[in-house]
């Protein structure tokens, strides 16, 4: 849908200004657009183009546009086109990147693009999938084991086999050593969510069935695995 098809909506958006704030804001901002209506809309203000909030919305239904007023100054209109249901959602908010600006404005701004141009950008042959597997095993590989876990669920999410992560902690086992795996692999939060999923992919258990434990064992409460 085209803004132009939207536009003179936006005066009657709720504006919710988020500059400056600390700590985790996008749930309560999801949880208030998934109280609207289709036709209905949010006007966030942001010191830089909030680009992970796209990635929060988009699934429920919502298009957007977005505007540079000012230096530091973003207003992003987020319209409900349609309804959907919000367990499409990509697990985990990229949650860390809202301690950026709490540091420096401008190295908030550059850090969400380089997240952006990461992850969102098209012209990367490699698929997002595979991505997230080379990152679980250079999260391993300078001992980031929380980045790690993360990446573990998020590719299962997006549709990674099970049998894909066997061959990723043989090559990690490989690589790091029979030891080094033993004592920091094996007791690891990375470790115990691929153990979930294989036993409960042996327990018949769906994937939906699976990504939802994985959230309720794993998710941003986990103290191994949230970075809120």
């Amino acid at each position: 849908m085209k803004y132009e098809d939207w536009k003179d909506k936006t005066a009657e958006f709720k504006k919710i200004d988020v500059r400056h704030l600390q700590g985790n804001f996008f749930l309560g901002l999801r949880k208030q657009a998934q109280n609207l209506e289709i036709g209905e809309g949010l006007e966030v203000i942001q010191t830089f183009e909030p680009h992970p909030l796209y990635a929060v919305l988009e699934p429920l239904g919502f298009v957007h546009h977005t505007e540079k007023t000012a230096v530091g100054e973003f207003h992003v209109y987020f319209y409900r086109a349609e309804i959907k249901e919000a367990g499409g959602q990509a697990p985990y908010a990229p949650l860390a990147l809202l301690n950026y600006p709490m540091i420096d404005e401008e190295l908030g701004e550059i850090a969400v693009n380089f997240w952006d141009l990461t992850w969102n950008n098209d012209k990367r042959t490699l698929s997002y999938e595979m991505r997230l597997l080379l990152s679980l095993a250079n999260a391993v590989g300078a001992g980031r084991m929380r980045q790690a876990s993360r990446e573990l669920v998020k590719a299962y999410a997006s549709g990674i086999d099970s049998a894909a992560l066997d061959d990723v902690f043989e090559l990690i086992a490989w690589n790091q050593g029979i030891g080094y795996f033993s004592s920091e692999i094996g007791p690891s939060a990375l470790f115990q969510a691929y153990k979930l999923i294989k036993t409960q992919e042996k327990n018949g258990k769906s994937r939906e069935e699976i990504k939802q434990l994985l959230m309720e064992r794993f998710g941003e409460k986990n103290e191994e695995v949230g970075v809120s």
